[in-house]
């Protein structure tokens, strides 16, 4: 019995430390096409774990940083202690995903990392993206990396897996915000898709 309990909580870490540790996550290999002309915008849900590594590897690039963390809306625990123990980066501007206050066409490439699920509601997330449609300059890319709600990553973390978000839920929310997307595997248990606004859609 207590094998069968503290199994599962082992393969979790050592996925865990597979995925971010050891798979070359944090080297940013799987980010590319970035030049030092761009803006770059990077979004947090509250624990902003790329964005000094961001300004490392392209330091030409005119980085912003978003956090949309409300204790209100997004409850995980985890992030409050997150919060709590790391210090946001600077600069780093607070925004409501109903309304990100910067102007149209502005962003060359948006990144999502691990923080896009923590918006719960469908409409509430819908609407965000939509937001992040219109700050999108034309021809340009969100980036959005995330664990999905699938085989390999229950197996990884049993039954919390269902924090995460289908891929079937994740569809819906961009065709509703006007976007086509491609995906691929960073690793087993990590997809990252890229969003381009979609030319037949208005939004």
């Amino acid at each position: 019995i207590a094998l069968l309990v503290v199994l599962p909580v082992i393969v979790s870490l050592l996925v865990s430390l597979y995925v971010y540790d050891l798979s070359g996550f944090y080297e940013l290999n799987w980010l590319d096409n970035v030049s030092a002309d761009q803006n770059i915008v990077n979004i947090n849900a509250g624990f902003d774990e790329i964005s000094e590594l961001l300004h490392q590897k392209f330091p030409d690039s005119a980085l912003t940083v978003f956090d949309f963390y409300n204790p209100e809306l997004h409850t995980e625990a985890s992030i409050k202690r997150a919060r709590k123990a790391y210090p946001p980066y600077p600069g780093t501007v607070n925004i409501a995903t109903s309304f990100i206050p910067f102007a149209g066409n502005f962003a060359d490439k948006i990144l999502l990392v691990f923080a896009a699920h923590e918006i719960r509601g469908h409409q509430e997330r819908v609407k965000f993206f939509t937001e992040l449609n219109r700050i999108l300059k034309p021809n340009s890319e969100i980036i959005l990396v995330e664990h999905l709600r699938d085989i390999p990553n229950f197996l990884a973390y049993t039954i919390g897996f269902l924090h995460f978000v289908s891929r079937n839920t994740w569809d819906d929310t961009f065709s509703a915000a006007g976007f086509t997307v491609s995906e691929n595997k960073i690793n087993a248990f990590v997809t990252k898709f890229s969003l381009k606004r979609d030319r037949k859609s208005v939004v």
